[in-house]
């Protein structure tokens, strides 16, 4: 059960302790104003997110010492509980515009947030048994499709058209790393396009946002409102920021400023040479989560490091972009940097299983 032996990639592990030390004091600026309004208190946001971060990590530090082949038989089981909370959190769930959260014990579990991971998990383990099966359309790629098409339709009802996409991504990238023909996956991003494109059309806000992402300016006080304070943020950072704790955006200018926008507030204290750390950052993880996957020890370490790598980077790709107004506006934290539970313990949990492959690897 437990990996002897080994060293951790030490990379990797120290990119992730230095963006979730950073993400603690960003928190802590960025949300001491709206503490204080809420709560009477300036360190209620930080606290909570110091609680998760320390749980967290106690869950990474354990999964890099257990086996990651543990997991492989927890495949399905695990994908059935996804499901039975993806499908219960549009009952029960709670939240203001979305019903995202289950509210367990005084915190919100995101249950799409588990399904990424879990998702991730089970493609790695279905293509590593399955090998020269894959490249059959109907016996390898369909049942795999059916079950991202069942999970995203969930997430779409929530809704969360962010992690959504990030969910079909990161299998998209394990299907590729799999073997899966390049010519299947082709065909099935054209089948699934104009699926996403109704998606995206079927809610008239999503294509306000479509249309403010275009032109900002042309709704200034509505869904550009986000887009427009974000990017003064960033601008007013200059190279070297306003300094730690002076923005002026979260002062109820910007809004998520703690969590889907947090960057901005980051760009705007630290400037564009903290934003381009935070960036590099993100690069050496993913460059260490693509080393640690070539030099797995079998096929489902390579699949699962280079699904726990895509996940990760992607998502931190997507919400950089809409911060900065290359992407249309869709919520989705920045991980291990913005405030929320979820999506910091699954990141962590993902980096502990992505260092106990890194143990494991073959020099």
């Amino acid at each position: 059960m437990f990996t002897k032996g080994g060293k951790i990639d030490l990379w990797a592990f120290a990119a992730v302790i230095i963006l979730l030390s950073l993400g603690l004091v960003m928190v802590f600026s960025a949300s001491s104003v709206m503490g204080l309004a809420d709560s009477g208190n300036p360190y209620y946001y930080v606290q909570r997110q110091t609680i998760l971060a320390a749980v967290g990590l106690v869950l990474m530090f354990v999964l890099m010492k257990v086996d990651y082949h543990i997991f492989k038989p927890l495949a399905l089981p695990g994908l059935f509980i996804s499901f039975a909370l993806l499908v219960a959190v549009l009952f029960i769930g709670s939240g203001t515009g979305a019903t995202r959260w289950i509210r367990i014990a005084g915190f919100n579990l995101q249950p799409s947030e588990v399904a990424k991971l879990v998702m991730v998990n089970y493609v790695a383990v279905y293509l590593s048994t399955k090998r020269e099966k894959v490249r059959k359309f109907f016996s390898g790629l369909l049942p795999i499709l059916v079950i991202t098409a069942a999970q995203f339709v969930l997430i779409m009802l929530e809704p969360d058209f962010g992690t959504g996409v990030a969910l079909i991504f990161s299998v998209l990238v394990v299907l590729f790393a799999g073997g899966v023909h390049l010519g299947q996956i082709t065909f099935v991003g054209m089948m699934a396009a104009p699926v996403m494109v109704y998606f995206l059309l079927m809610k008239e806000y999503r294509v306000r946002r479509l249309f403010a992402f275009l032109d900002p300016w042309s709704d200034p006080t509505d869904t550009g409102w986000n887009v427009i304070q974000s990017l003064l943020a960033i601008g007013s950072g200059g190279l070297f920021g306003l300094g730690l704790g002076k923005s002026k955006q979260k002062f109820s200018y910007l809004p998520e400023h703690h969590t889907d926008f947090i960057f901005a507030i980051l760009c705007e204290e630290l400037g564009f040479l903290g934003g381009l750390s935070v960036l590099l950052l993100y690069f050496v993880l993913a460059w260490r989560g693509l080393r640690i996957a070539m030099r797995a020890p079998d096929l489902y370490g390579t699949l699962l490091a280079i699904g726990i790598t895509s996940m990760i980077a992607f998502q931190a790709l997507l919400n950089i972009g809409v911060v900065t107004g290359s992407l249309p506006v869709t919520g989705i934290p920045l991980p291990f940097i913005s405030h929320g539970g979820s999506s910091l313990l699954m990141s962590l949990a993902g980096v502990g299983i992505l260092l106990n492959i890194s143990r494991q690897c073959q020099d």
